[in-house]
């Protein structure tokens, strides 16, 4: 697998458990104590940990930690957005457009230098 493929997947996969890390909680852990929802939240996070850290470190093989960074603000908010609407039941606002329009100038940005040779 080339290795700007094995980094998204790598990223993807880490960014699932790291919302349900950071935000899975809300939904399921709200009555009890913050620091039980922590704990629990920082033994999901190791498993993200596993997943990242090997994916930039595939990454960086390739792209610099400013690509590497753009990718993985695109990927959370591609991993996101669903959890949020299917998993949180939030609603779809136009706001998500407008993130994924930035994150779109971003990833021009960060990449143009390629992108245009």
């Amino acid at each position: 697998m080339p290795p700007i493929l094995t980094t998204v997947c790598l990223l993807t996969l880490s960014n699932i458990f790291m919302t349900f890390a950071w935000y899975g909680h809300l939904k399921n852990m709200a009555h009890k104590p913050w620091i039980v929802a922590a704990l629990v939240s920082w033994g999901i996070a190791l498993f993200e940990y596993l997943l990242q850290v090997p994916a930039n470190r595939i990454g960086h093989q390739m792209l610099s930690v400013g690509q590497l960074k753009i990718t993985q603000e695109v990927i959370t908010l591609t991993v996101f957005v669903p959890f949020s609407l299917f998993y949180l039941k939030e609603k779809l606002s136009w706001d998500y457009l407008w993130a994924g329009l930035c994150l779109m100038g971003a990833v021009f940005f960060i990449f143009r230098g390629r992108l245009m040779g």
